[in-house]
C-alpha cells in the first residue's frame, strides 16, 4: 500500500509562461524523461513524478519559479506537449490538465485504452475517482482545479492534482501511484502537499474505516433528519478532547517553500551546489568538449549540465532544496536571475544528441552525464566556494552574455552599450 512520502508549502502564483520558455520546458522535459526511460525504465519515471520535492526540483531546472505553484501547471503542461509525439515510443501518456482539460481526462484516457489495448474505461473511472477522493473525501479547504492523469502501455499511472484557497493565497498538491495502490479510501495518497491548514476531515486516511462505515450505518438505519439531531445532541454533551497518541499521524519530511520570491542562501544546500560547480569545473570540460563534441558548449553549459543530470541521476535525498536547481536556468521573473537562453538551447543540444545516441544503443554521452552528477557527489563533502550572492552577482554580470531573458524582456548588457561590450569565454 503506497504512503504519503511529505508535504510541503506552495504559495498561489498569477501568470503565465512565455511561449520562449514554454517551447524550451517542452523540449528540455521530453529528453530528460527520455533520459530516464533510457536509463531506469518508466515505472521509475512514474515513482519520481510521484515524489513531491523531486517534481518541484524538475520545475526548477526547466527554469520555472522555483517556489510557487506554477510549475504544476506548467511541468504537466510541457510533459503533455513534448511526450506526446514520442508516446508509442516511449509508452508514457500524459492526460489532462488545468480546468478545462482537467475534464477531458476520462475521454484522453478510453481513446488511449483504446490504442494501446489496456482498459481505458476502468482508467476514467479511476480519475474520477482520485479527484472525488481529494475533493470529497479529504477536505482541507482546497479546491481542485488541475488534474494530471499520467499512464503507460501497462496501466500503470501517478497522478498528480492541485487545488488553490484563495483567502490563504496558497495551493496543495496531491500525488497518487498505482504502484502498491490497494483501496482509494485507505491512505491511498504518494504525498499530499501543502501548508497545514488545522483541522482537516479525511475520510481517506486507514484511521477512518470505523468512520466510513459508521457513516453507511447512519444513513440506510437513521436517515438524515434524524442524524443533524443526534450530532447536535452530542456537540452539546461533549467539550474538546485531546487526541490520544495513536490518533497522532507521524511525522513526514516536510518541504517548506517560501513565500520570498527571491533565491536566499538559507534555501539552498551550499555543499551540494558548490559539488555542482566544481565537477563542471573540474571534470566536466575533458567529458563534453573531448566527448560529445558539441560546438559551443564551455563552462557555463556544463554548470547547467550538472544539475540536469543531478535530476535524471540523483537519489531522492538530493532533492530537499528544490531552489538550488533554479542555478541551472534561472528565472522567468529574474529569480534567481533572468533566464540564459543560450545556455538554455545549449542544454537542449547536448540531451539530444545524448538521447539520440541512446535509443542507437550508443550511450557513452548518457554515461558522461552520470559521470558529472558521480563527480558531484565525490567532490561536495570537501570543496569550497562562493556564497550565494556571488554567485547570483556574477550571472547577473553575464546575463546579456548568456542571453538573458524574463518576462520583463532581454538583459542589457554592462552600460547599455552592446557595440562595446564583448566577452571571450564559450557558453
Amino acid at each position: 500500500m503506497t504512503q504519503r512520502t511529505g508535504s510541503a508549502d506552495l504559495p498561489l502564483h498569477g501568470g503565465r509562461v512565455p511561449k520562449w520558455l514554454g517551447d524550451r520546458m517542452t523540449r528540455l522535459g521530453a529528453l530528460m524523461t527520455e533520459a530516464i526511460v533510457q536509463h531506469y525504465g518508466r515505472d521509475e519515471f512514474l515513482r519520481r513524478l510521484a515524489s513531491p520535492f523531486w517534481f518541484q526540483s524538475f520545475g526548477a531546472v526547466m527554469g520555472m519559479d522555483w517556489h510557487s505553484s506554477g510549475i504544476t501547471t506548467s511541468v504537466i503542461g510541457a510533459l503533455k506537449r513534448g511526450l506526446t509525439p514520442l508516446s508509442s515510443e516511449l509508452g508514457i501518456h500524459v492526460c489532462g490538465g488545468r480546468g478545462a482539460q482537467s475534464r477531458k481526462t476520462p475521454v484522453e484516457l478510453a481513446s488511449i485504452g483504446d490504442r494501446v489495448g489496456i482498459d481505458g474505461l476502468a482508467l476514467a473511472t479511476t480519475s474520477r475517482l482520485v479527484a472525488k477522493v481529494d475533493s470529497a473525501a479529504v477536505q482541507d479547504g482546497f479546491d481542485l482545479y488541475l488534474h494530471g492523469f499520467i499512464v503507460s502501455d501497462d496501466a500503470k499511472w501517478v497522478v498528480i492534482q492541485q487545488g488553490m484557497n484563495d483567502d490563504r493565497r496558497q495551493a496543495r498538491r496531491y500525488h497518487w501511484l498505482s504502484e502498491g495502490l490497494t483501496s482509494f479510501v485507505d491512505s491511498p495518497h504518494a504525498a499530499i502537499e501543502g501548508r497545514d491548514q488545522g483541522q482537516i476531515v479525511n475520510l481517506a486516511d486507514r484511521r477512518a474505516v470505523r468512520s466510513r462505515e459508521g457513516q453507511l450505518d447512519l444513513l440506510s438505519c437513521l436517515g438524515p433528519d434524524k442524524i443533524v439531531r443526534e450530532v447536535r445532541a452530542l456537540e452539546a454533551q461533549s467539550g474538546p478532547k485531546e487526541a490520544s497518541a495513536i490518533d497522532v499521524q507521524p511525522m513526514l519530511p516536510h518541504l517548506v517553500l517560501p513565500h520570498h520570491h527571491d533565491v536566499r542562501q538559507t534555501d539552498v544546500n551550499m555543499r551540494r551546489l558548490h559539488g555542482n560547480l566544481a565537477a563542471a569545473a573540474d571534470c566536466g570540460p575533458v567529458d563534453f568538449e573531448s566527448l560529445l563534441l558539441t560546438p559551443g558548449v564551455g563552462a557555463r553549459t556544463v554548470r547547467a549540465l550538472a544539475m540536469v543530470a543531478e535530476v535524471v541521476h540523483g537519489a531522492p535525498y538530493r532533492f530537499s532544496d528544490p531552489a538550488r536547481f533554479s542555478l541551472a536556468h534561472g528565472g522567468k521573473d529574474r529569480h534567481p536571475f533572468p533566464v540564459p537562453v543560450k545556455v538554455y538551447d545549449e542544454t537542449i543540444n547536448v540531451m539530444k544528441s545524448a538521447v539520440r545516441k541512446g535509443r542507437l544503443g550508443r550511450d557513452e554521452e548518457l554515461q558522461a552525464l552520470k559521470r558529472l552528477d558521480d563527480q558531484s557527489r565525490k567532490i561536495e563533502r570537501y570543496v569550497t566556494g562562493p556564497d550565494l550572492k556571488e554567485i547570483v552577482a556574477g550571472e547577473f554580470d553575464d546575463s546579456a552574455w548568456f542571453g538573458g531573458r524574463s518576462i520583463f524582456g532581454w538583459e542589457p548588457p554592462p552600460g547599455g552599450d552592446a557595440r562595446s561590450w564583448s566577452k571571450s569565454t564559450k557558453i
